[in-house]
């Protein structure tokens, strides 16, 4: 995929893997109708039909690098290598995502900022690389900025959710350990200012510190939203709980206003998870949304 570039900000993705699931085990609730409307604007014979049953959510994983201003940010690192997981589909994983980043122009030691919109497993993997027998941050010149809510929340080990304080440990543990981790506030600015720069906008609800990543240069804004919204059928079942949501009933709130706010507007989203280009426009569709990708 080419960089997009809004006014002074140059985006490239780099992808790491597709992870297809039965789309009832995410979205419980979701019908026929759902369907056939998402099939309307969105058809990939490979993973949806106008039966819930014999569909799949297939996730996207991939990591956005922001070029802006002479920094390198890279959002969101993915599964990452190596790593023991007790989901089967992620665990010892081996992919060429430093490949993908070369081959998009990064090499690791060219990025100056990880941001993380949240801290579940697919979201720091590649944050570290395993090196001897020993987890070490895998971007060596990089500040990573983590948000306080989450860091706190998965630092005390909580109950049922053993695959991310997993990744807690091999992932963010060790980012602290080695001095380049930095704490802060969900609504934090991280480059010059709101409206010219990058900064923080608290979207808690999928994880108790979700964070939608703002980004504007001299152009249209960008939208990182992290996991607010896995899946395009979700613009259509905004009120359904997500199986990995923290808090299914505020993380449904906090999809419909994103949706609300971006719907019909200039702004460029930049979705976790979405297949294709993955970026595009929300787009009102009645008592629902829709969406257009941008083109490859």
């Amino acid at each position: 995929m080419k960089p997009i570039e809004l006014g002074r900000m140059r985006v490239h993705k780099v992808h790491e893997m597709d992870s297809p699931v039965p789309l009832l085990s995410q979205l419980p609730g979701t019908t026929a109708d759902d369907m056939k409307r998402l099939l309307g604007w969105y058809d990939q014979p490979d993973e949806i039909t106008t039966d819930p049953e014999t569909s799949f959510m297939t996730f996207s994983v991939h990591s956005w690098v922001i070029e802006l201003d002479g920094l390198r940010i890279l959002v969101d690192s993915c599964c990452g290598n190596h790593k023991d997981r007790a989901l089967p589909e992620v665990h010892q994983l081996n992919t060429d995502y430093l490949g993908n980043l070369r081959r998009a122009g990064f090499a690791p030691e060219d990025i100056d900022m990880v941001m993380c919109t949240h801290l579940h497993f697919d979201h720091v993997g590649w944050n570290t690389r395993l090196d001897n027998g020993k987890w070490v941050p895998t971007f060596p010149k990089a500040r990573y900025v983590f948000g306080k809510r989450d860091f706190e929340y998965f630092k005390s080990n909580p109950e049922g959710e053993e695959l991310h304080n997993a990744a807690f440990l091999d992932s963010i543990v060790p980012v602290m350990e080695a001095g380049q981790g930095d704490l802060v506030d969900e609504d934090t600015i991280t480059h010059r200012e709101i409206g010219d720069g990058v900064w923080l906008e608290p979207a808690f609800g999928h994880s108790p510190g979700c964070c939608i990543i703002n980004a504007q240069a001299d152009g249209a804004p960008g939208a990182f939203w992290g996991d607010v919204i896995h899946h395009p059928v979700q613009l259509i079942r905004h009120d359904l709980p997500f199986a990995f949501d923290a808090d299914g009933t505020t993380a449904c709130k906090v999809r419909k206003a994103t949706m609300e706010r971006l719907a019909d507007t200039d702004t460029l989203c930049f979705p976790a998870h979405f297949r294709r280009t993955s970026a595009g426009y929300v787009k009102r569709d009645g008592d629902a949304f829709r969406y257009e990708w941008v083109a490859g």
